[in-house]
């Protein structure tokens, strides 16, 4: 092998190992699938792309970025499609879990009619989108578990053509998502970790599902994504805090497991003692995380003690007397504005829309303009008023998000 050659071999492994650690730094599957995508298609200047996660015997459409057709908000309500394609030869994301073989293709529309697998038209004949080249990889992690399948679509060249896919993107990239399908399944236990802690939570008020918990992560993830851009923020500062907030916004209720079933699960209305005890949940849940070891444990404080403060003040727990963690805390004086945490303010907005949205023992779910006309009339009061602009703004993707985390009914 020439000399140059062997530099570029020695330039790619090192951009791999690099982006590897960097994989590893991230906690919530969404962020690490973000990573993963970019960085493939970064590496092989690949318009598009998606990936597939393993769900029993099928593949789950989990992520997708697309230059061409996804701007703006459209790119982030794409996210959250849902739907499955089986594992089985016909498909072409099939057949590279089946064979757990990488699949390059130079052009979809070309293929061998003998091959067992075919190219699904259907996306472009609906959005016009036109698939040419294709690098389809299994996502193998430790003791060969199939965790998923990424697919890479329409490699550019310098000049911005669409052609094949080049021997160096077919040698490195699937070398990459051997180090990332480790992440990636450390991903989806660490948000199954967090949906059996609030398994916890609902069988003490049943209000706290996992689809629920699911939703409101996701909700604020993609308000902080917005404010952050509208600062100017780098986005790997954004994905770094979108990381946490996700999972952190999960455990927004967790506190809940500290308060008494006689009133989480009373039919009727709660006196005045009995709500004074509920809103002692905000301090149990901020105090399982004293032990803090990372910005994730923070955050989690952050929310879970904040989540029920007002923007204009009224709300609680307040400035907690002496402090957190003595037992003979009191509430105090409540925080108003930019004292309370950004991720508190913006778990607010998305706990009360979920509520509102969805149904309840008490009440059928609210349409969509009293959700928001409540939400307006709040802002300045109830929430800080930025992040229902951003909620309002954004409610294409806010709505992707509903459709997907669907509640499923309990057998």
């Amino acid at each position: 092998m020439p000399d140059n050659q062997f530099r570029c071999a020695d330039s790619a492994v090192l951009t791999i190992l690099k982006t590897s650690e960097e994989v590893n730094q991230l906690k919530d599957v969404d962020t690490i699938l973000d990573k993963i995508l970019y960085e493939s298609r970064r590496f092989a200047n690949a318009d598009a792309g998606s990936i597939f996660l393993v769900e029993k015997d099928s593949l789950i459409f989990s992520y997708v970025q697309n230059d061409t057709l996804f701007k703006g908000e459209s790119a982030n309500a794409a996210l959250y499609h849902n739907f499955a394609i089986p594992i089985s030869e016909k498909s072409i994301v099939g057949y590279a879990a089946k064979t757990r073989g990488n699949l390059a293709i130079d052009d979809a529309y070309e293929l061998d009619p003998t091959l067992p697998f075919a190219f699904n038209k259907s996306f472009d004949q609906k959005s016009g989108y036109r698939t040419t080249s294709m690098l389809t990889i299994p996502l193998i992690a430790q003791e060969s578990r199939l965790v998923g399948v990424m697919q890479l679509i329409n490699a550019r060249n310098e000049a911005g053509a669409v052609g094949p896919f080049t021997d160096e993107a077919k040698t490195y990239i699937p070398l990459f998502c051997n180090n990332a399908s480790v992440a990636i399944e450390r991903g989806i236990m660490n948000r199954e970790l967090i949906l059996r802690m609030m398994q916890m939570a609902e069988l003490r008020d049943p209000t706290e599902t996992g689809a629920h918990v699911q939703r409101v992560g996701a909700y604020c993830a993609e308000i902080y994504g917005t404010w952050a851009a509208r600062r100017k923020h780098s986005a790997k500062d954004i994905k770094r805090t979108r990381d946490n907030l996700r999972l952190a916004a999960m455990l927004h209720d967790v506190g809940k497991v500290g308060i008494s079933d006689n009133i989480l699960k009373k039919p009727g209305k709660l006196t005045d003692e009995e709500f004074e005890a509920v809103k002692w949940h905000t301090v149990w849940g901020a105090r399982l995380f004293k032990n803090q070891t990372s910005g994730l444990d923070a955050m989690s404080s952050d929310i879970a003690r904040c989540h029920h403060e007002k923007w204009a003040g009224g709300g609680y727990p307040g400035t907690v007397l002496p402090d957190l963690w003595s037992p003979e805390a009191s509430m105090g004086a409540s925080l108003s504005g930019e004292a309370i945490p950004l991720a508190a303010r913006i778990c607010a907005v998305a706990d009360v829309y979920d509520a509102l949205a969805s149904p309840r023992s008490y009440k059928d779910p609210f349409p969509d303009e009293k959700c928001l006309a409540i939400l307006e009339k709040d802002a300045g009061t109830h929430f800080d008023p930025e992040i229902v602009e951003i909620f309002i703004e954004i409610f294409d993707v806010i709505k992707a998000i509903r459709d997907k985390f669907k509640e499923t009914a309990h057998v």
